[in-house]
């Protein structure tokens, strides 16, 4: 990044900067606790996931408003100006990752005292490494703001959709087959669905990094292999 005349600019961006990165640190702590509470049944885990949220939104909030801020008053162009809202999309894409993984949180508080074998919920964890390997990876490539490694991100989306798939079409069976599983393969289906929807938010800021170092976005069609019906239901809290 270039460095300027004004050095409170310089100081400025750099801000940005960590508070992206505290809020990332936030964001993949809350996606891989919210996993270990639905593995664990951990009812008190996934309220302290509840709980993270509400830092994750404060800090979102802040780097919006500073952004703003700092166009208004430096009125920004070129790499600055991507530099700037890049910084307010990648904060919302981590809102949104918090929002979802408060979620799983919900449902974990919702069927804690339900019975169900281990098994099917480990096809939601599996999910959920995937998504929490694409965070990280695309984190980093934020920080170093590594084109390579965020298209590497990108083409990888299609491996959750395509694991969401298979764990749909699983959860349905068990649900034909005995109806007292409905309930609890309901939840997990929308647990599924919310971890679905972090790999999405993962590949928007790929994007964003694409546009950010070079200015333009990456042409073409997303690699989405997700072709249930259910994936038109919009996740959300028990």
């Amino acid at each position: 990044m270039p460095d300027h005349i004004v050095t409170s600019y310089d100081t400025d961006l750099e801000n940005l900067r960590r508070s992206i990165s505290e809020m990332g640190g936030i964001a993949e702590k809350m996606v891989t606790e919210a996993t270990d509470a639905l593995v664990r049944r951990d009812s008190t885990l996934a309220q302290n996931v509840i709980q993270a949220d509400k830092r994750l939104d404060a800090i979102q909030h802040d780097i919006e408003e500073r952004s703003v801020l700092l166009i208004a008053r430096r009125q920004p162009l070129a790499i600055d100006l991507r530099e700037t809202i890049s910084a307010i999309r990648v904060s919302g894409d981590l809102e949104r990752i918090g929002d979802l993984a408060k979620n799983v949180a919900k449902r974990v508080v919702a069927i804690s005292d339900q019975p169900v074998g281990q098994k099917i919920i480990l096809g939601v964890q599996h999910m959920s490494d995937l998504a929490e390997g694409q965070l990280k990876d695309v984190l980093d490539a934020y920080a170093s703001r590594d084109t390579k490694a965020a298209h590497d991100v990108w083409e990888r989306d299609g491996e959750i959709d395509a694991l969401y798939n298979s764990l749909f079409r699983e959860l349905l069976t068990y649900m034909m087959e005995d109806p007292r599983n409905i309930s609890f393969c309901t939840h997990l289906l929308f647990c599924a669905k919310n971890v679905e929807r972090i790999g999405d938010h993962t590949t928007n800021i790929a994007e964003t990094i694409q546009y950010l170092v070079t200015g333009e976005t990456p042409t073409g069609d997303r690699p989405k292999n997700d072709a249930s019906n259910y994936a038109t239901v919009t996740p959300g809290a028990a």
